[in-house]
């Protein structure tokens, strides 16, 4: 059996790892929440690696509030740049494997094409400006790393886009969206499932290829966009206004364009990505 060790379990990313974990035979993983993984702890980890021993740890555990990340800096920081240096820190001294989830948001969005693993980032808000710091300490403390960037997450779990949109078409308001924004969403449980086949495929083939990769559903949209299409397969009709960036004064500014560029990790690990308009 496979030793995995799951940090952030409670989370949207971590939920969904449980889920699609029941479908992986060879694979024995241990979810680990916030207490118990409390990756702002060295201390803690040293506990919970030794009692896990894991082959592979997934760092799903991250500061994902991207406006209040503008107030609430070190708090950011503690998690998502700390955190990350901590959990490397672990793996190394535990001979395991870490595979670190990551966001489009170490991008600025000026781009008008898909970004590839080798365009350079230049984050414009904090949490991407942490997110970025994390994956740099990763990377200088830990050889035998996956970093693993993604976009617009979504699932039944947490809060995220898709759940406020449903909540919301109940409401009987006029909605206004963002159709200035493009990216991809990403169904988590088949980023969770891509994330477990990265295992199964480097550890059958025994063939490491560490490295930063970029991973979300094919395709792109706006939020407006989205939107639309969560409302259509859930035949719902809500009155809904495409609008600009400007017109909601939010703390923290999002990329224009975030859509990545796939190809490095379907070629590596033979990863089949479905459009994001079949997952949702």
């Amino acid at each position: 059996m496979i030793q995995v060790l799951v940090t952030g379990a409670g989370g949207q990313l971590g939920q969904a790892l449980q889920h699609v974990a029941k479908g992986y035979i060879g694979l024995s993983i241990y979810f680990a929440d916030s207490a118990e993984g409390n990756i702002a702890s060295f201390s803690t980890l040293e506990k919970l690696f030794e009692k896990v021993k894991p082959q592979y740890c997934i760092n799903a555990a991250a500061y994902t509030a991207v406006d209040k990340a503008e107030t609430e800096q070190e708090a950011a920081r503690l998690v998502n740049v700390t955190g990350a240096a901590n959990v490397a820190k672990a793996c190394l001294a535990y001979h395991a494997r870490l595979i670190h989830i990551s966001t489009d948001f170490v991008f600025n969005g000026k781009k008008k094409s898909p970004y590839t693993e080798q365009d350079e980032p230049d984050p414009i808000n904090v949490y991407g400006a942490t997110k970025l710091l994390g994956e740099r300490q990763v990377a200088a403390i830990l050889p035998a790393h996956y970093i693993i960037r993604t976009s617009w997450v979504y699932s039944e779990y947490g809060n995220n886009f898709m759940k406020t949109m449903l909540r919301l078409a109940n409401s009987g308001n006029t909605l206004n969206v963002v159709n200035d924004q493009y990216g991809t969403p990403t169904n988590a449980l088949s980023l969770a499932q891509a994330l477990l086949d990265i295992i199964i495929y480097e550890h059958s083939h025994n063939s490491a290829q560490f490295g930063t990769y970029h991973y979300s559903n094919e395709g792109e949209v706006t939020w407006y966009g989205f939107a639309q299409e969560i409302f259509k397969k859930h035949k719902l009709s809500p009155e809904v206004n495409p609008v600009t960036s400007a017109y909601f004064s939010t703390p923290a500014t999002r990329p224009a364009y975030s859509v990545m560029d796939k190809s490095k990790i379907k070629e590596t690990f033979k990863l089949n990505i479905p459009q994001w308009q079949t997952l949702l």
